[in-house]
């Protein structure tokens, strides 16, 4: 009895495509081998770790705009003044102004005399600046030497050991005598008292003018109590 094969068992049928398809993947193989060079190797080198990327932050340039010139404010409107008419509702009490003619009196007219202020003469007036200042005979050196020697220091002032200086002020009149000594500035009531009797005691000033005619001038004088 002869044995039958399967054609589906039967191997020998396929080695030639088997044969073919290995020739297949050894050339392609081959191929892919010729064609790898060193230019497609890529080496990484990435630890993990990223550098911070700083953006530069990009800050817009203001600029300030022109004020523009306010426009003025408007005019306030005017307030139209109103007139306010009273009632005529009040009691006013009517007089009635008789004439003189129709009484036939005589119309009396009296006069009022009118109150002036009498100005104060120039001769009275005392000034305190004027064009020729009063003047002591022999000059402001002759003043002092003349208080220097008819000065009399107090032995009260001197046991306490007071001196200083005294102002004194007087008015020069037209005829150049002294008069109204004032202490201005007071060091000691003897010596005050001392420095005006000294004041007193002095001669007639040349008295002092104003457009060329003699008048009454304050002048002030120091009186100087020194202990040796």
């Amino acid at each position: 009895m002869e044995v039958k094969k399967s054609p589906k068992a039967d191997l020998e049928g396929k080695k030639t495509t088997w044969l073919l398809v290995g020739f297949v993947l050894i050339l392609a193989a081959m191929f892919v081998a010729f064609e790898w060079t060193e230019r497609d190797k890529q080496v990484t080198t990435d630890t993990g770790i990223t550098e911070p990327i700083f953006e530069e932050e990009m800050i817009p340039i203001t600029e300030q705009e022109e004020q523009k010139q306010a426009p003025p404010p408007p005019e306030a409107p005017k307030v139209e003044e109103v007139l306010q008419i009273a009632e005529n509702d009040a009691n006013v009490e009517e007089s009635n102004i008789q004439s003189s003619e129709e009484n036939n009196q005589a119309v009396e007219i009296k006069y009022v005399p009118v109150e002036v202020e009498e100005e104060e003469p120039e001769e009275q007036q005392i000034f305190q600046v004027v064009e020729e200042m009063p003047e002591f005979p022999g000059g402001m050196a002759e003043c002092l030497k003349f208080i220097g020697k008819n000065i009399k220091y107090p032995t009260i002032a001197q046991e306490n050991g007071v001196q200083g200086r005294v102002i004194i002020q007087f008015v020069v009149n037209q005829d150049g005598s002294i008069v109204d000594p004032v202490v201005m500035r007071s060091v000691d009531p003897y010596l005050d008292k001392e420095a005006l009797r000294v004041i007193k005691m002095m001669p007639k000033w040349k008295p002092g003018k104003q457009r060329g005619k003699a008048v009454r001038v304050k002048y002030t004088v120091p009186v100087t109590f020194k202990l040796q």
